[in-house]
C-alpha cells in the first residue's frame, strides 16, 4: 500500500521537535517546549498553502487528511511521555493549572457548538409574508 503525505508529516514533526528543543534551550529549560504543537501548526499551514497553490493531487490530499486525523493520537502518545510525576512534585500549582485548563475547555464546548446552529435558525425563521413562502438558500 502506498502511503501519501508521510514525507510532509515527518518534515513537520522533525521541524517541530527541533524548534521545540531550540525554544527550550533559549528559555533555559532542558526540555522540548511546544514542539508537537509547533509541528501541528506547521502541518496545517503547509497543507493549506499547498492546497491553495494546487500543488497536491487528489491521492496526496486524501493521504494528508488521513495522517492529519491520525496526528491527534500521535500527539496524545507523545505528550504521555512527559514527566507527570515531576510536574506533580513541583507543587499544587501544576495540578491546579491542569484542572483549570480542563474545566475551561469543557466550558467552551457548548459555546463553540452553538455556532453551527445559527444559520439553521436564520433560514427556518425567514418567511415570505402572507403567502408563507420560505427563503431557503
Amino acid at each position: 500500500m502506498v502511503i501519501y503525505g508521510v514525507a510532509l508529516l515527518s518534515f513537520c514533526l522533525l521541524s517541530g521537535v527541533f524548534l521545540g528543543d531550540f525554544l527550550g534551550s533559549i528559555l533555559g529549560i532542558d526540555a522540548n517546549v511546544g514542539g508537537v504543537g509547533i509541528a501541528m501548526l506547521l502541518l496545517i499551514l503547509l497543507v493549506e498553502y499547498l492546497k491553495k497553490k494546487d500543488k497536491l493531487n487528489n491521492q496526496t490530499r486524501e493521504g494528508l487528511s488521513f495522517w492529519s486525523a491520525m496526528y491527534i493520537p500521535i500527539v496524545i502518545a507523545m505528550s504521555a511521555q512527559q514527566n507527570v510525576v515531576a510536574a506533580l512534585d513541583g507543587g499544587p500549582l501544576a495540578l491546579t493549572a491542569g484542572v483549570a485548563a480542563v474545566f475551561i475547555s469543557w466550558a467552551f464546548v457548548p459555546l463553540l457548538s452553538r455556532g453551527g446552529n445559527v444559520k439553521e435558525t436564520l433560514e427556518s425563521g425567514i418567511s415570505g409574508g402572507d403567502q408563507r413562502v420560505r427563503n431557503i438558500r
